[in-house]
C-alpha cells in the first residue's frame, strides 16, 4: 500500500522550514536537498536516488517559492498519490495562512501546521484530503499552543526552540505526529468521533451574513501559425473557479451553453461535451448528471474551489485551415501580430505590426465589433445572473477590454545589439541577458490602425585573425599592432563596398546583403494580452440555480447574490512562426 512516509518545507532561500515525519525512517532533509538541487531547473517532480540507503524517490512541488519534498523508499508507491497529497497539503496551509503561502506565516503558526499535517496522514496514509473539511478538526484559537505546552509541564509562554521563530520544527508519531491537549480538547475530540457531515469536502455549521454566488471562467490561449497566417493548432484550456458564501448546505445547478458551437450534435449535453474536451471535475460534481444532461450539480465547498477544467480546440473537427493572414480574424482575437524580415538598404532591420485583425468579410474589428457582439450574449465582466444584492440595483454589464498588450522577439544567439528600436506606439526594449525585444503597447493607444516597431540589428563582429573583437560586458576589445606600412587592402570597406582586383570598390547588391543578415532574423514572435469580458471559446453561463428542496439550512426566502466574469488570456500562448 502507498504511504506518505514525510513532508519537508523549504523557504525560498532553502532554508528548511519544518519537517513531519509520518512513517519509517526516511532520509534526512538536508541530506535529500543537495542531491535535488543538483540537477539543473527546471527540476523534474520525480527524482530518483540509488545512491541512498535505502533507495529513495523524492517527490516535490513548488508553491509560491516554497519547496515541498516527499521522500519515498517503497516500491509500490504510487507517484500521482503523492504529488497530490503535497499539492493537497500546499492547498490546506493556504485554506488557513491564507494566499500567498509565505515563510513567516508558517514559523509565526507552527502550532495551526502541525495540526493540518497531522490530520491530512495517519502513519503514511491519507486520511483528509479536502481542505475546507479540515475546519472541524483543525484548532485555529489563541490558546491552541499554550494547551500543548501546558500537558507537558511546560508554563503556556516558555520559550520553545523551533516554535519560537528560532529553528525548523521537527514533528513525528505514528498516530499523527503530535497529541492534542487542554480545555479545547473535549469540543475537538466530539468533532472527531461525531458522525460528523456527510460531505466531505464542505464543514460543518457553515454561517454568512451575505449569501453570495460567483463564477470566474478563465480561459488560457495556445495558437501557433505559419508564416503565411494559415493556423497550424488553435487550443484555449478554460478552468471554472467558483466562490460560494452561502450558508447551510446549498444544492446548486450551474448550466452553460456554447454560443451557437456544437450546433446540430443533439442534446445540450452532447453540444457541451463536442465543445468542452478533456473535463476533469471537483469531485462534488454529479458525473451522473453531466453526462445525460450536461448541467452541473453540485454541494460546493464553502470558500473558493476550482470546479471544473477543460480544454477546446477553437480549429474544430469541421474548421480548414485557410491560408492567407485571417487566422485571427477567424478565432476572433483582439490582436494579431506580424513581422517581415530583410528590411532596410542593407537588410539587417525587421518590422513587428501590431494589428486589428478583421472577419473573414473584412468588417469591423474585432476588438470592437466581435467583442462587443458577445454582450448581446450576456458575456460580459460582471454580467450579474441576479440583481437583488442591496443597494446595487440592476447589474449593469461592462465592455470587454484589452490590457498588457505585449509582444515579444526572440532573436538568434548571433545578433550583438539591437542599434534602434523604434515604436509607433507604445514602449520597446532590448534583453540582451535573454536575447528578445519587448514590446508593450497599452490599451488605449491601440487602436484600428494598429502599431509598428522597427529594429536595427547588429551581427557579430567579423573575425580576421589576430584583429578579431571581442565583446565583454557589451563594450568591444581589440588588440593589434599597428603599422604604417600596410597597404589600402589590408583594411575593411565601409558601406558594403568589396575591393576588386583593380583596388576599385564593387557595390555588394542588396540581395547580398539580405542573404547575408538572414541568420539573425527573428525566427518567432508571441503575443500575450488578457481579454475581460469574452471567452475565445464561445461558453458563457446561461443560469445558476439554488435547488430548494435539496438545500439544507438556508431559508426560501433568502436569495443569494450571484454574479459571474469571463478572462481570456495570452501568456506568451499566440505565437507566430517566420
Amino acid at each position: 500500500m502507498s504511504a506518505i512516509e514525510a513532508v519537508n518545507i523549504f523557504d525560498e532561500h532553502n532554508n528548511l522550514l519544518l519537517t513531519h515525519t509520518y512513517t519509517g525512517r526516511p532520509s534526512p532533509p538536508l541530506v535529500l536537498l543537495p542531491l535535488y538541487l543538483q540537477h539543473a531547473a527546471p527540476r523534474p517532480s520525480v527524482l530518483y536516488f540509488p545512491s541512498l540507503h535505502p533507495p529513495t524517490v523524492l517527490y516535490s512541488i513548488v508553491q509560491d517559492n516554497l519547496l515541498f519534498l516527499s521522500p519515498s523508499s517503497g516500491t509500490d508507491t504510487e507517484p500521482l498519490l503523492v504529488l497530490e497529497f503535497l499539492h493537497r497539503v500546499a492547498d490546506a496551509l493556504e485554506e488557513f495562512l491564507g494566499s500567498p503561502l509565505l515563510a513567516s506565516k508558517i514559523a509565526s503558526t507552527y502550532d495551526i501546521v502541525a495540526q493540518i499535517l497531522a490530520e491530512v496522514a495517519d502513519a503514511g496514509i491519507v486520511c483528509h484530503g479536502e481542505a475546507n473539511a479540515l475546519r472541524d478538526v483543525v484548532e485555529t484559537g489563541p490558546g491552541v499552543l499554550n494547551n500543548l505546552l501546558g500537558k507537558v509541564g511546560l508554563p503556556g509562554n516558555a520559550a520553545v526552540p523551533g516554535l519560537q521563530g528560532g529553528g525548523p520544527m521537527a514533528m513525528s508519531g505514528s498516530g499523527g505526529g503530535i497529541q492534542r491537549t487542554g480545555s479545547g480538547l473535549s469540543a475537538l475530540q466530539a468533532a472527531q468521533t461525531a458522525q460528523g457531515s456527510a460531505i466531505p469536502w464542505r464543514r460543518n455549521n457553515v454561517k454568512h451574513t451575505s449569501n453570495e454566488l460567483y463564477v470566474d471562467i478563465v480561459e488560457t490561449l495556445s495558437v501557433t501559425l505559419a508564416p503565411s497566417g494559415r493556423l497550424l493548432s488553435a487550443f484555449a484550456y478554460g478552468s471554472i473557479a467558483f466562490t460560494s458564501k452561502v450558508s447551510g448546505v446549498p444544492d446548486l445547478l450551474l448550466s452553460l451553453s456554447t454560443g451557437g458551437k456544437g450546433a446540430g450534435m443533439g442534446n445540450r449535453g452532447d453540444q457541451l461535451r463536442a465543445v468542452m474536451e478533456r473535463t476533469v471535475f471537483h469531485p462534488c460534481v454529479r458525473l451522473g448528471r453531466w453526462k445525460s444532461e450536461g448541467v452541473m450539480s453540485f454541494v460546493p465547498p464553502d470558500g473558493r474551489f476550482a470546479l471544473c477544467g477543460y480544454e477546446v480546440d477553437l480549429l474544430g473537427p469541421e474548421a480548414p485551415l485557410t491560408a492567407g493572414k485571417s487566422g485571427y480574424g477567424s478565432l476572433g482575437l483582439p490582436a494579431g501580430v506580424e513581422i517581415t524580415t530583410g528590411q532596410g538598404s542593407s537588410g539587417n532591420e525587421f518590422e513587428v505590426r501590431l494589428t486589428q485583425p478583421t472577419t473573414s468579410g473584412g468588417g469591423a474589428s474585432i476588438a470592437t465589433a466581435s467583442l462587443q457582439s458577445n454582450l448581446s450574449g450576456g458575456s460580459g465582466i460582471g454580467n450579474r445572473l441576479s440583481s437583488n444584492k442591496p443597494g446595487t440595483g440592476t447589474g449593469d454589464s461592462k465592455a470587454p477590454s484589452l490590457d498588457k498588450l505585449t509582444v515579444r522577439v526572440p532573436l538568434p544567439a548571433a545578433v550583438r545589439n539591437i542599434t534602434e528600436l523604434r515604436p509607433s506606439k507604445g514602449e520597446a526594449h532590448w534583453s540582451p541577458a535573454d536575447g528578445s525585444v519587448e514590446w508593450k503597447v497599452a490599451a488605449k493607444d491601440f487602436g484600428p490602425l494598429g502599431a509598428v516597431l522597427r529594429c536595427t540589428i547588429q551581427g557579430p563582429l567579423a573575425a580576421d585573425g589576430d584583429n578579431a573583437g571581442a565583446v565583454l560586458n557589451g563594450m568591444t576589445a581589440t588588440t593589434y599592432d599597428y603599422n604604417d606600412d600596410e597597404p589600402a587592402s589590408a583594411y575593411q570597406t565601409l558601406d558594403g563596398q568589396e575591393k576588386q582586383s583593380n583596388g576599385v570598390p564593387a557595390q555588394v547588391s542588396r540581395e547580398a546583403k539580405v542573404e547575408k543578415s538572414r541568420e539573425l532574423m527573428p525566427t518567432s514572435a508571441t503575443l500575450s494580452f488578457g481579454v475581460k469580458g469574452w471567452l475565445a471559446s464561445g461558453l458563457r453561463v446561461e443560469s445558476l440555480l439554488l435547488d430548494n428542496k435539496k438545500t439544507r439550512g438556508l431559508g426560501p426566502e433568502v436569495k443569494p447574490y450571484k454574479g459571474v466574469k469571463y478572462l481570456t488570456v495570452s501568456r506568451e500562448g499566440i505565437e507566430l512562426r517566420c
